[in-house]
């Protein structure tokens, strides 16, 4: 019994070893700008749908996915035969733009799950690899198809990290964009939520445009997310985002829905504009079309191809492994009803959390849509700010429209929410932050999570954020004041 229980301590020694010392390298060589590095402190080594294993042994359920790019989770059997079809078959791996058999089946398995509006009269534009380069393809598409330069964004954004998606962002340095409230319940920019917070936000846009002393003129393009993803799991309410395609059909300003994190099903429709029934008319895609493989693509409304030859490229733009795992992605995600599981089991999470939000004062907010689930963690003990209590707004849970009580919001808390997240992977659940303040735990699950593992999810999580509340109530008590009341009495 010693002798085994020293191999296995040795055995757990060696891994645990290797994994301090890839940490400690990455540490020494990689970029100040590495960001999931510093909050994961993990190193993958094999995984499996949703589960990843660790240099150390340990196992991870992962809701992360890739930031959303995995919408099969990990190594999906569909994939991973797709991918080496292409090896096996001898086709080039990278040609530019030509023609290949794998391109050929990846434009038609994408027209056909595209909004039929669009589908009918589409051009496809295929980029550099990442979905903020699809951001840029398709900023000066609409300029060279307008001759117009402006952009119309909306705050909180989030479009990639390149000079003209960061421009586009809630983020960036300086504007060269004009910026319109996105409607949301808990932290409402008119402070009432709701239908009339939406339909403020859509006034604000309309006289913004037609004022001809707003110092706005008429731009090139609207550029909007279904849902925000890094703006903190907010959706566009279904009514707002149709008024949105009104008031830019009417001025002849094209609209391009950012469904790069939103999505191939993640939302509970294949493109999260299907819940409003909005064609827009510029779409850029990325993340999950390229089945776990970077592939980024624009499509657009043929009357807008105004392209010159070359006037937007990139050296693997003809990425066939990419093309052939989005396939097979596009293909599965159609076929198995994916998109409809997981509106069905994103809605029953949702209720499960929105106990969390019952039981704990520090969860402020639970949203989301579809397997995209944002839950914002606040500080109980400031003062609440925005809209009071009495007033109703639109279900935030699942952005449909209807009548429901709003909490009253707090601050945000992001050392809170890091804490979280930190809880969350001592129990082996791996999860992101987001939010204006970084005070948002998100869920980006794979479609493929089964009914017990989102159990197994929801079961950690809710222990971990029992225990970051517990640890922050006994933070507070040891530096509250003699003099002040404890909340936790009468």
């Amino acid at each position: 019994m010693a002798v085994t229980e020293s191999v296995a301590e040795g055995a757990y020694g060696e891994k645990s070893a290797v994994h301090e010392g890839i940490l400690r390298r990455q540490s020494a060589r990689e970029s100040a700008a590495r960001t999931y590095a510093r909050a994961l402190p993990i190193v993958p080594v094999r995984a499996r749908g949703l589960t990843i294993e660790g240099a150390d042994g340990r196992r991870y359920l992962d809701c992360l996915s890739g930031a959303g790019t995995l919408a099969l989770g990990h190594n999906h059997p569909v994939v991973l035969e797709a991918i080496r079809r292409v090896l096996d078959s001898g086709a080039p791996l990278s040609v530019l733009d030509l023609a290949t058999p794998v391109k050929d089946a990846f434009i038609t398995e994408l027209f056909r799950t595209l909004p039929p509006g669009l589908a009918d009269r589409a051009r496809v534009q295929f980029c550099g690899p990442a979905g903020t380069d699809a951001v840029e393809a398709a900023l000066k598409l609409v300029r060279t198809a307008t001759g117009r330069t402006g952009m119309l964004a909306f705050t909180g954004a989030y479009h990639g990290m390149t000079a003209g998606a960061m421009a586009a962002s809630g983020g960036a340095p300086d504007v060269r964009v004009a910026r319109l409230p996105y409607p949301q319940d808990y932290r409402c920019p008119f402070g009432v939520g709701g239908p009339r917070g939406a339909e403020l936000a859509a006034r604000w846009a309309e006289s913004l445009l037609d004022d001809p002393k707003s110092g706005v003129p008429l731009p090139a393009g609207m550029i909007v997310e279904p849902v925000q993803g890094e703006g903190g799991v907010i959706p566009a309410p279904d009514d707002w985002l149709r008024r949105m395609r009104q008031i830019t059909a009417d001025r002849s300003i094209p609209l391009i829905a950012d469904e790069i994190q939103t999505g191939v099903g993640r939302t509970g429709a294949f493109w999260a504009v299907e819940h409003s029934g909005v064609t827009p008319d510029v779409m850029v895609l990325s993340k999950a079309i390229g089945g776990s493989l970077p592939l980024a693509v624009v499509v657009y409304r043929d009357d807008l191809d105004a392209w010159q030859p070359g006037a937007h490229a990139g050296t693997f733009r003809g990425n066939q492994l990419a093309m052939a795992a989005g396939t097979a992605t596009l293909a599965y995600v159609r076929e198995n009803a994916l998109a409809e599981r997981a509106a069905a089991l994103g809605s029953r999470m949702l209720s499960q959390l929105s106990r969390l939000q019952d039981a704990f004062p520090c969860v402020g907010d639970v949203r989301g849509r579809g397997l995209m689930i944002g839950i914002e963690m606040v500080d109980p003990d400031s003062e609440a700010t925005g809209p009071d209590e009495a007033t109703f707004t639109g279900d935030h849970r699942t952005g449909a429209e209807g009548l429901r009580p709003t909490r009253t919001p707090h601050r945000a808390a992001p050392e809170l929410a890091a804490a979280v997240q930190r809880e969350c992977l001592d129990r082996g659940l791996i999860v992101e932050l987001g939010g204006r303040h970084a005070g948002v735990v998100r869920l980006l699950p794979p479609l493929t999570i089964s009914d017990e593992q989102a159990a197994a999810v929801m079961d950690r999580l809710a222990d971990a954020v029992a225990a970051a509340a517990r640890r922050h109530q006994n933070h507070g008590r040891r530096h509250r004041h003699p003099a002040d009341p404890d909340p936790g009495n009468g």
